[in-house]
């Protein structure tokens, strides 16, 4: 994770000074950028290994990940690490007005409480409601939580 985010923040200070992002980053919004280069960094650093863990190690209670269901969870966070990126450099047009210190504290807490948003969106409307843990949340047969395996205990005449 730490490497990550080391990764994260060198390729975003970079998009910021050197390539054709420059000139819409202002001076004093560049550490906003980096911001959003810590998150990025550091989420795909964390997760794209214990993503490709749960896709190879499993157990009875908890199976290991499908193929399929692996590369979608791997899209959504390179997707969310993108929109992170997206919102720092917003962030960073904060710049443009205010100092550095006040706009590298602002795009902290900006980048930070942006997946609030995401958190609170209906993934389940869409068919992506097994994003939420890396194994999946997977229904059974009985509808209540558990195995799906229903003892005498449970069954009722």
């Amino acid at each position: 994770m730490t490497l990550g985010a080391f990764a994260g923040v060198a390729l975003t200070i970079g998009l910021a000074d050197d390539s054709f992002l420059s000139p819409a980053v202002p001076g004093d919004g560049r550490n906003a950028v980096g911001i959003g280069g810590i998150g990025m960094g550091g989420l795909l650093g964390l997760m794209l290994p214990l993503l490709l863990l749960a896709a190879v190690r499993g157990t009875e209670e908890k199976p290991r990940l499908g193929p399929g269901e692996a590369l979608l969870k791997a899209l959504a966070l390179v997707l969310f690490s993108v929109y992170l990126v997206v919102v720092s450099l917003l962030a960073a047009q904060l710049g443009w007005i205010l100092p550095e210190g006040i706009t590298t504290l602002l795009s902290f807490f900006i980048v930070g409480f942006s997946w609030a948003p995401v958190a609170l969106f209906p993934w389940e409307r869409f068919g992506l409601g097994g994003l939420g843990g890396l194994g999946g949340l997977r229904s059974n047969s009985s509808g209540r939580g558990g195995s799906g395996n229903r003892d005498a205990s449970d069954k009722s005449d």
